[in-house]
């Protein structure tokens, strides 16, 4: 048995208390992680399967269309397609199909789990992901359209016996921005010299800061700190000006990436939505305590962004111009950033 009977009966009582709380507020409600309440179905609708997606992933490029679904505290990526193009890694893999564009961090992807629920609506079958704290890292929902031959060849191949070993641990306190004083000036110049936005990390590890630090020290030249609601701006002018740009959210073990257009911006009380047909963008607007402004030089230009934190100092979420390889003009989405910055100085 995975959990103990008085956990299981812990979550028998909360669902029954609690029937259309989500699964991660009904897990925080009483003190759980989602992981904890999905393996209390196991043996019933959930089945423990092997998470490492070198594995997995090839199995759910099998599924056909598909809805991927990634997700940190303050925003939940839900993205529509057919998981194509896996390049596994041992230290980082991705998936580049036309319409879900992963990057996956493996060594998060501890506990995985095929769930087959009887729904009011039918069948909901879905493959979810956890963290070694028990936190959802990535899910795959399938839909009418899927493949539910691949989905059972996937249970058949993956399936974990029931005694494989099933912990978890406390989750990582967020790390706050983090700026060395003595390396600012290094900062500044080794900025200037970037040529790719993948060396942004690396650069700001080296000189012993995190990206929010960074943000914060680097000055007006690379980052400007914009108003909480610049956001919720960026995506209402990207879609009024039909605007193709490129929105990511992360969590340690996963950053999915929708790229194109955004139509339909609806807020609905604290949650700032895009409620588009193939893309669900889903932030609570409050969570965000900073938003920047953000410019690193690359090979093809300017690369602009426009990156929200909560008040930890975690990143929520980034939005750039759309670049395709073909395509290098961003201009609309750089003019209109520079727009949002200038009417905080008027």
């Amino acid at each position: 048995m995975l959990l103990s009977p008085d956990v299981i009966a812990r979550i028998t009582h909360a669902r029954t208390e609690h029937p259309k709380l989500r699964e991660r507020d009904l897990a925080a409600a009483i003190g759980l992680s989602e992981a904890q309440l999905v393996a209390a179905e196991a043996g019933a609708s959930a089945t423990r399967i092997v998470a490492d997606p070198a594995r997995l992933m090839p199995h759910v490029c099998q599924l056909g269309d598909v809805m991927a679904l990634t997700r940190n505290e303050s925003a939940v990526h839900e993205r529509r397609g057919v998981y194509s193009g896996f390049h596994s890694g041992a230290h980082a893999s991705m998936v580049l199909g036309d319409e879900i564009d992963l990057r996956i961090f493996p060594r998060h992807w501890v506990h995985g789990f095929a769930i087959t629920r009887e729904t009011e609506q039918g069948v909901k079958r879905s493959i979810q992901v956890f963290d070694a704290a028990g936190d959802a890292v990535h899910k795959v929902h399938l839909g009418a359209d899927s493949d539910i031959a691949a989905f059972d060849a996937a249970v058949a191949d993956l399936g974990l016996p029931a005694d494989a070993p099933f912990e978890i641990i406390a989750r990582a306190t967020p790390e706050p921005a983090r700026i060395d004083a003595d390396r600012i000036d290094a900062l500044r110049s080794e900025w200037a010299q970037m040529t790719d936005t993948h060396q942004f990390l690396a650069l700001v590890r080296r000189l012993k800061m995190n990206r929010l630090g960074a943000n914060r020290a680097v000055g007006p030249q690379f980052a400007r700190q914009l108003p909480v609601e610049a956001v919720s701006w960026a995506l209402e002018r990207s879609a009024a000006d039909a605007l193709k740009i490129m929105i990511f959210v992360g969590n340690e073990g996963c950053i999915q990436i929708h790229s194109g257009l955004v139509h339909r911006i609806a807020p609905m009380g604290p949650w700032q939505n895009v409620l588009d047909p193939r893309f669900n963008l889903h932030l609570r607007a409050d969570h965000i305590a900073e938003v920047w402004l953000v410019s690193k030089p690359t090979k093809r230009g300017p690369a602009v962004s426009v990156e929200a934190f909560d008040a930890e100092g975690r990143l929520i979420l980034q939005m750039f111009g759309k670049r395709a390889e073909a395509d290098t003009d961003t201009r609309g989405w750089d003019r209109m950033t520079e727009s949002l910055a200038a009417e905080v100085l008027a």
